[in-house]
């Protein structure tokens, strides 16, 4: 069996609910395998498939999601059955980024009206001299010297806002929970708006990259729209609900929004003027499959294997590396007080030596990582098990 380092590794079963990309697969090390049974896996694979009404075993200790959203997933009953859930923010962001950037020149220039127009007079023989006459109907403007405004620097944000720099565009870019790291990436003549009314006012374009949290539904509505640029032309390649369907028709209908561009095809919104709709081809690249893939597989592998969290949606992340002690235990646990008191107490008894420990919290939720000198035993292990408020303890190794 392949080992970590020297260190040989249990086995573990992954259960599929989508087709994941072989290149992702290929990372798992020898000891996996792919399991058609539901109820034995350790760890899940997912993409769209709506996971709601499914029981989960009490063998799955995992799940990734191979991509961002996570609306398929049901996050809090996982939290409380101990299944850590992970995405893969990221590991799309190019495919998205150039998807952004044609729905930026659709937007400048009329290139679907007169694509559309060619193919209606497909069957004229003089269509070449047609055009010539016709072409001023579609024209449009360039983007150099056009002022754009990015709502969320992300991930995907970061990158959009560069790329628009990197056009001659002025970004604008706000985001009242950018990390230090995120700010390191954004080119210098990026300009930081201080609340979204700042861009409102002066940009040509606003493009929305927001996370999927109850802040961001409707955040573009009549009231953010009546604030904007007379002409303004919108993107929303985050998520439908960002921005109102109601709000957005009737400023397309009285003209205060130009253009709406938007990679979300609603009941609602394929019937608006004056929009370009794509149907959610955001990460529809077979490189960007295969990132999500291959990150989904070693962020799961990492937990199954090492107890250590990467892009997580209910639990804190962690990283305590690869366990070079003789034991190392996962507790993941409600949020509360003398939690790891009380762990000492049980370890302190059969005196287990605590050699590298790491404890976070996440909201009502947190998460414990101990590596001990000495196996644990079982009437230990039923100890931890038995506190209060601990939600699932495993033996990592």
């Amino acid at each position: 069996m392949k080992t970590q380092k020297g260190r040989t590794m249990k086995d573990r079963k992954i259960y599929l609910l989508n087709n994941i990309s072989d290149y992702g697969l290929r990372e798992f090390r020898d000891g996996y395998t792919i399991t058609q049974k539901f109820d034995e896996a350790h760890g899940a694979l997912v993409r769209s498939q709506k996971m709601h009404d499914m029981e989960f075993p009490k063998s799955l200790r995992a799940i990734a999601r191979a991509g961002v959203g996570l609306n398929n997933v049901p996050i809090d009953r996982c939290t409380e059955q101990g299944i850590v859930v992970m995405n893969t923010p990221g590991a799309n962001a190019n495919a998205v980024k150039e998807l952004v950037l044609a729905g930026l020149m659709l937007a400048s220039r009329d290139i679907v009206g007169g694509i559309e127009w060619v193919k209606a007079n497909a069957d004229d023989p003089n269509i070449a001299a047609r055009a010539e006459k016709e072409k001023k109907a579609f024209a449009g403007n360039e983007v150099i010297g056009k002022k754009i405004g990015v709502i969320g620097l992300g991930a995907i944000g970061i990158i959009v806002a560069n790329m628009c720099a990197s056009l001659g565009m002025e970004v604008w870019g706000y985001d009242p929970y950018i990390s230090v790291n995120a700010a390191w990436r954004l080119k210098r003549e990026i300009r930081h708006a201080e609340n979204p009314e700042q861009l409102y006012e002066i940009c040509d374009f606003i493009t929305v990259h927001v996370p999927a949290v109850d802040s961001s539904r409707n955040l573009i509505d009549k009231i953010a729209i009546s604030k904007m640029k007379d002409g303004v032309k919108i993107l929303n390649f985050s998520r439908e609900f960002v921005v109102n369907d109601d709000d957005i028709m009737d400023a397309l209908e009285s003209g205060k929004v130009a253009k709406y561009v938007t990679d979300f095809a609603g009941p609602k919104t394929v019937k608006m003027k004056n929009t370009i709709i794509t149907p959610h081809l955001g990460a529809s690249t077979e490189e960007a499959e295969d990132n999500c893939a291959k990150l989904a597989v070693e962020e799961l592998q990492d937990y199954l294997d090492n107890g250590n969290i990467r892009n997580s949606a209910n639990f804190p992340d962690m990283q305590m590396g690869i366990c070079k002690s003789e034991t190392r235990i996962a507790c993941l646990h409600t949020n509360i007080p003398n939690m790891l008191g009380q762990f000492g107490v049980v370890l302190g008894v059969d005196k287990y030596n605590i050699i590298n420990m790491q404890n976070a919290s996440r909201g009502k939720y947190a998460y414990t990582l101990m590596d001990l000198d000495k196996r644990l035993s079982d009437d230990a292990l039923a100890k931890l098990k038995a506190i209060d408020g601990m939600l699932r303890v495993r033996i990592v190794k």
